[in-house]
């Protein structure tokens, strides 16, 4: 049994064993609750995840006609998913058909169908799922038509063989067949080997390498000896430039090598080059760029101009214009945007810098015009865009309450709906992925109005970040209020005062790390409203002199923000003061935040935002400063522009050594 993501399922069923044999009954609706309680279910739960069947039938037989029936059945059934009867599935589908598990045990049956051979009722169930992004369910479905189809099929698999990512074994005997055919050819192979390298993924790289004929194959035993020392093996050169394999050898110790040091990579490879066929030239070229703009190399922007025309996936295209936009070249950056693909160009970042851009080389009316379009957005951008065409606070949407929020009537009628008290239950046990997801169901496909009466209900009770959930998906009707509300004010108040931080920034700060859930861990056990590590807290509370802190009480709301202003202010009084640089240093540690700087020349806070090599981090820091704007308008500060508060990003000093002090 494979392992089951997020170990969220609920479900009911009564499941009896008869020696050898396994035989079911499912009897959803023969049960009466029979008063179980939230540690009965917990403890459901916690069979479900030890893989204890007995155990988790014992408990459910409490169950029925509970609101949380759904899940406990669903647990029985995914830990017999092998060997249930298609009875039993079916009843569960049509009794829980409108919950959130339904469509994820139709998926886990439907491919325990397969692996079970049982391709006749695999297609038989197979037409009440729709369509959706499961790789490996989707290669099942085309193995299965190609039992009625024939070949024709294959075509439709040729699509998952392009990736860089290791593929489930479901696709396996596609691949198998259009090799078989012909119609996976050499070329298609060596794609595939790049892809790999592109994403990191030498496992595969190795493999498909070396499942390549003749001279072009990649034996085990040169991987080995190319892993040994790669940098010394790429100054040396001495690879099998006439062949195929060996030109390829070459590009996988130059990735390897780039990787880690862009700059020591291009010295060596400009030395050998030359030998290889201008494809794999380009290729090679536009590698050491790429590595070079993550690594915020100086000299990224001209190499990548060596790379002359060639085009690769994944997010090549955007570090061209980063690189560009570091070097300051805004012809370059002008020219990167016009080559990406159309559909990246229409993102509101590459939109704001291709009207910089233009600003730059002597179009202003016609960057007039695109700062114009964006400034309508509530976004990064969209305020930098304001801050271009001087509209500044004008831009600003309204923070207060500026619809009439929903009626008690609509309110309670949404309260009653069965999900969504699933939801709020979910949420009281503490259990937060499967919350979410009950939560995502229960609002999905409503309107404006609907969205806002969840988003007022969430707020209501204190499900701060399923009210900014709700209030964010509305098309038409926004009540920034509801997305940018301000909960627990006396204590964020208290912490900026004390520590010496703007509120409007600590709220930023508290809206991306947590929704303004008090008790939240993340998966990397940082905790509370403001995301502390432990590790983190103790050290505040050691600063701080704080002897009544206790690891216990890291999620107390007055602790956590007291806590959280002090780190991030701590942060921002190593970096020039600048908010900018702690917010980055907030979430990936004052070194990084450091190293990041220019080594030389300033360089304007947005330019040092969109080359953050951490995606993670650059989004981030965008939405926290993006946040800040709205917060201010919400508590009535002055205004700054989000020019002014991103600043001027001065080059690294001596800092790093005392920012290592704190954890």
């Amino acid at each position: 049994m494979h392992a089951v993501t997020n170990r969220a399922y609920l479900g009911m069923s009564v499941l009896r064993i008869f020696g050898r044999a396994v035989a079911f009954a499912f009897a959803l609706w023969s049960f009466t609750a029979h008063g179980q309680s939230d540690t009965d279910f917990l403890a459901a739960k916690d069979a479900f995840d030890r893989g204890d069947r007995r155990k988790l039938d014992q408990l459910a037989a409490g169950f029925g006609g509970h609101l949380l029936e759904p899940y406990v059945a669903f647990w029985q059934l995914r830990l017999r998913i092998d060997e249930v009867p298609p009875e039993a599935v079916r009843a569960y589908l049509a009794r829980f058909a409108s919950t959130p598990l339904a469509e994820r045990l139709r998926i886990d049956w439907l491919k325990s169908l397969a692996r079970r051979g049982d391709w006749t009722r695999f297609g038989e169930e197979l037409n009440d799922l729709a369509r959706n992004d499961d790789v490996e369910l989707n290669c099942l479905r085309l193995q299965y038509r190609r039992q009625l189809e024939g070949d024709a099929v294959l075509a439709e698999a040729k699509r998952y063989w392009f990736t860089g990512q290791t593929t489930p074994d479901a696709c396996e005997p596609l691949f198998a067949a259009l090799a078989a055919r012909g119609d996976l050819s050499t070329a298609d192979r060596r794609a595939r080997y790049r892809l790999a390298l592109e994403a990191g993924n030498l496992r595969l790289a190795q493999n498909v390498a070396g499942d390549l004929p003749g001279n072009e194959r990649i034996t085990a035993r040169e991987f080995v000896h190319a892993e040994h020392d790669p940098a010394f093996q790429l100054a040396k050169g001495q690879f099998a430039w006439k062949t195929p394999a060996g030109r390829d050898l070459a590009l996988y110790v130059l990735e390897r090598v780039a990787r880690k040091d862009a700059e020591l990579a291009h010295a060596s490879w400009a030395r050998w080059r030359e030998r290889m066929p201008p494809a794999d030239r380009a290729w090679g070229d536009a590698r050491v760029a790429y590595h070079a703009a993550r690594q915020l190399n100086p000299s990224a922007n001209d190499w990548f101009d060596e790379a002359r025309e060639v085009t690769l996936g994944g997010d090549f295209a955007a570090w061209r214009v980063r690189a560009a936009l570091r070097a300051h070249a805004w012809n370059d950056v002008r020219l990167a945007i016009d080559a990406m693909p159309p559909g990246d160009q229409d993102d509101p970042a590459w939109r704001y810098w291709k009207a910089r851009a233009l600003a730059q080389t002597g179009f202003p009316k016609t960057a007039g015009l695109w700062f114009g379009e964006l400034a309508n957005d509530v976004n990064f951008y969209g305020f930098l865009a304001a801050d271009a065409i001087g509209s500044g606070a004008g831009n600003l949407p309204a923070v207060k309450r500026a619809l009439m929020p929903p009626t008690q009537e609509d309110v309670e009628r949404f309260a009653q709906r069965t999900a969504v008290r699933r939801a709020v239950k979910l949420a009281q046990l503490d259990l937060r992925p499967e919350h979410l997801r009950e939560w995502q169901y229960a609002v999905r496909g409503l309107d404006d109005e609907g969205l806002l009466v969840a988003a007022e209900y969430a707020r209501r009770i204190g499900l701060y970040d399923r009210a900014i959930y709700s209030a964010e998906r509305t098309l038409e009707r926004h009540d920034y209020a509801l997305r940018y509300m301000t909960p627990f004010r006396s204590e964020f108040a208290a912490a900026a005062r004390n520590q010496g931080i703007d509120e409007e920034l600590l709220y930023g700060v508290a809206r991306q790390e947590s929704r303004f859930t008090p008790g939240i861990i993340s998966s990397a056990g940082a905790v509370g409203l403001m995301q502390l590590m432990p590790a983190t807290a103790r050290w505040v509370a050691k600063q701080l002199a704080r002897s009544d802190y206790t690891p216990a009480r890291i999620s107390a709301i007055d602790i956590n923000t007291q806590f959280g202003a002090y780190y991030f202010k701590y942060c921002q009084d190593r970096l020039d003061g600048r908010a900018v640089l702690a917010a980055a240093a907030y979430n990936a540690g004052p070194a990084r935040a450091q190293s990041w700087r220019p080594s030389a020349t300033p360089i304007e806070g947005a330019i040092w935002v969109e080359t953050i090599p951490f995606g993670e981090t650059r989004d981030y820091v965008k939405k926290v400063l993006a946040n800040t704007m709205m917060y201010a308008r919400a508590l009535d500060r002055p205004y700054v522009s989000l020019t002014d508060r991103l600043g001027v990003v001065a080059p690294r000093g001596a800092g790093p050594d005392l920012l290592t002090r704190a954890p």
